[in-house]
């Protein structure tokens, strides 16, 4: 059954890159080195064998002093379809359309909180929506910066109060 594990595999990468100079800063903690190393354009994969879901994740991150930048991607491999921030007209039933006159719903997650040190990155995304139900999802994630690469692993939260563990990595791109 596919879980929250795609989802906190994907925002691991989106919290550490996701930036975009039009969207709000996310805070970071870390010296200014360690929040420099994370600059540049990140893309890798997630997996969990927990929920059975692995998909693809994009982001970039452009640093100062104390805050990031950017918008994280993350796609199931299963449906293909970029995963949503989950808002509060959500009830749980699963993918909405939207209606002749509304906007399609946004497919850019958003990293809450980014801490780094000595190569060790933690934090957390905005809720999403998960991908089948349309309930309210959340990821925390961690991993290490060796070079231009980040491997970690991320723990989804779910509705019944219970968890969901996978792994992700990603590569800066050149």
């Amino acid at each position: 059954m596919f879980r929250s594990k795609t989802l906190l595999t994907l925002l691991l990468p989106l919290s550490l890159g996701a930036c975009g100079a039009s969207r709000a800063p996310v805070p970071m903690v870390g010296a200014a080195a360690d929040v420099s190393a994370l600059a540049g354009e990140w893309s890798g994969d997630y997996s969990s064998a927990e929920s059975g879901r692995s998909g693809s994740i994009s982001f970039t991150l452009r640093a100062t002093d104390d805050s990031a930048f950017g918008d994280v991607v993350m796609v199931p491999s299963a449906s293909g379809v970029p995963v949503k921030p989950w808002t509060s007209q959500q009830t749980g039933g699963g993918s909405q359309s939207p209606g002749a006159n509304q906007a399609p719903p946004a497919t850019i997650l958003k990293i809450r909180f980014v801490r780094v040190e000595s190569g060790h990155v933690s934090g957390h995304l905005d809720p999403y929506a998960d991908p089948q139900t349309g309930a309210r999802l959340l990821t925390t994630f961690s991993g290490e910066l060796k070079g231009d690469s980040i491997s970690g692993a991320y723990s989804t939260q779910l509705p019944s109060g219970g968890t969901q563990a996978g792994r992700w990595s990603v590569q800066r791109r050149r």
